[in-house]
């Protein structure tokens, strides 16, 4: 039976919105993601009644029951993997057969499909999407005895291979049930206000610029209550804490409002924990109010008819209703109050001042500053710098390796502080960022922190952009292309058109600082070179890529 013959334009439609809705997200880091994904498939309706029919739904449960010991540990190995190599490679292992079990799945349901259009093609085209009602009965043929014997194959020598896996976790050591911590990432100390100003190069202007906005009382963007507030929004490691610290400590401010208070923020946004830091640093004093209602009333009182200012450093809460509980004490304050509030995401920025205020976009350094901030760590002078000049020739190019990135350049200069041999230095010169130990550099792991908190389906979509050569410049229409011809998008709803979709997620990549724009062509974007860095180590061996003759991933594993 050929289904050119039978399947009409509206069925190949269905065909290829069915493939999109069902794609999978593997391939990232976390691979709890996948598992899930592919437990839904395997146990949805659709595959349950085929497998039945076509006599493979042994088969099928041996594969979830494989992929739920595998879950178990997943957890714990996620953990471990970035200090034991034998556990990173486990995990390497397991994505590489994650994506031989995708096929398979794809398989098995693209047949299910198959016959459930061809069927429907035969009997009638009438029947609506909540009439749909399957009922095998058409004759067995060659066709179906070949797919059930391939399908059984198949099924069986994935399963064998994840049984193999399933088995060395217990080698490794791997507990069941443990609750994922941060994903093997270090926990970031909590910020302060504190700040060493002879550290901060290239920053003046952008100083200035946000002190004339709190010192402008009139100032009325978009008030909350009697608050506005001021977002700098830009991506990891940029230097958004150092700007909200030399404002905050500056002169002028200080004298400008009645109160200050200083809150980090963090990952999780815990209103009652955050109000706390608030009362407790504009009182300069400890609190030990547990009760929210209490410490509100508390905060205040503290804050009623006085100007203040606030800065919430590292938000990440796109959470509307927790935010407004939040600001709520904020209403005691004095007009011309002010809140600068830092973050990575364009749209936690819009939650919290409105859309109607113009966002502070923090951007890199020019590389004069990042040389003297590179400068200062390594060296501690230019007096010593110049003491060595092949040393201080060698670390211009690594500046250049940072491209404007002060974390960058404070983190590589620290690690060649005590260096003295051309040899080291050439070896950070030679080194990609993701090869450097966590514990020796803040870089990969500050900016590892934003890809986890991506949405599960824009991991991929940001993964597979390592295809693409640093400073290379791209269009949205284009890229949003390749990642439908890949299956990345995954539509909630039938009737959005997939461009639609893909450039939503465009702009969600945007918004989070993973994408600039180009200063060329103004249709056009950029990744930041360490972000295609960051795509590089969270993708691994699943692109494959040369450049400038080097390699980037091994062709055994590669998926693109």
């Amino acid at each position: 039976l050929s289904l050119s013959l039978s399947l009409s334009l509206s069925c190949f439609s269905f065909l290829l919105n069915f493939f999109h809705c069902e794609t999978m997200s593997v391939g990232d880091a976390f691979l709890s993601a996948f598992l899930q994904v592919a437990f839904d498939r395997l146990a949805s309706r659709k595959l349950l009644d085929f497998a039945q029919y076509w006599k493979v739904d042994v088969e099928r449960k041996n594969l979830i029951r494989t992929l739920r010991k595998i879950n178990a540990v997943l957890n714990d190995a996620e953990d471990k993997q970035s200090k034991d190599m034998a556990v990173k490679e486990w995990l390497d292992e397991l994505t590489d057969v994650a994506y031989d079990a995708e096929v398979v799945i794809d398989e098995f349901a693209t047949e299910a499909l198959r016959w459930k259009l061809l069927e429907g093609s035969v009997t009638t085209q009438a029947s609506t999407e909540e009439s749909q009602v399957w009922s095998f009965n058409i004759p067995a043929s060659f066709s179906h005895f070949m797919f059930n014997v391939d399908i059984k194959y198949k099924i069986k020598a994935i399963t064998e291979r994840l049984d193999d896996i399933a088995k060395e976790r217990h080698d490794l050591g791997l507990r069941d049930g443990v609750q994922g911590r941060s994903y093997g990432f270090q926990e970031r100390l909590p910020t302060t206000s504190l700040v060493n100003e002879s550290d901060v190069y290239g920053r003046d202007e952008e100083k200035e610029k946000i002190i004339d906005m709190l010192l402008r009382d009139d100032q009325e963007p978009c008030r909350h209550n009697k608050i506005s507030v001021i977002p700098i929004v830009g991506m990891g490691g940029v230097g958004k804490t150092t700007l909200a610290q030399l404002v905050f400590n500056d002169g002028r401010v200080h004298e400008h409002f009645d109160m200050k208070a200083w809150a980090c923020v963090t990952e999780e946004f815990d209103v009652t924990r955050i109000t706390r830091a608030i009362l407790e640093s504009a009182t300069e004093k400890p609190c030990n109010l547990e009760n929210p209602e209490l410490l509100q009333l508390s905060l205040q009182n503290e804050l009623k008819g006085r100007k203040f200012l606030l800065v919430l450093d590292n938000v990440w809460n796109e959470n509307y209703t927790a935010w407004d509980v939040l600001t709520r004490p904020f209403s005691a304050c004095a007009d011309g109050s002010k809140i600068i509030a830092t973050t990575r995401n364009n749209n936690v920025a819009s939650i919290m001042a409105g859309r109607s205020v113009p966002i502070h976009y923090l951007m890199h350094l020019s590389d004069d500053d990042c040389w003297l901030l590179f400068q200062k760590h390594a060296f501690g002078n230019a007096i010593n710098s110049r003491n060595h000049p092949k040393l201080e020739s060698i670390g211009r190019e690594i500046v250049k390796k940072c491209k404007g990135l002060p974390l960058a350049a404070k983190t590589l200069g620290g690690l060649l502080r005590c260096k003295v041999e051309e040899d080291e230095w050439e070896d950070i010169l030679n080194s990609e960022l993701w090869d450097l130990p966590d514990d020796k550099s803040d870089i990969i792991p500050a900016l590892k922190l934003s890809y986890h908190h991506l949405p599960t389906h824009l991991k991929r979509c940001f993964a597979y952009c390592t295809i693409f050569p640093k400073d290379y410049e791209f269009e949205q229409e284009d890229l949003v292309l390749l990642w439908m011809a890949e299956g990345f998008l995954q539509p909630s709803n039938r009737r959005k058109e997939m461009e639609d979709l893909g450039r939503e997620y465009f702009s969600e990549l945007l918004s989070r600082s993973f994408f600039q724009k180009s200063s060329g062509y103004k249709g056009e974007f950029v990744m930041h070179d360490l972000i295609n860095d960051l795509a590089q180590c969270v993708a691994g061996d699943i692109c494959f890529k040369l450049e400038d003759d080097m390699q980037n991933g091994t062709l055994e594993k590669a998926r693109h």
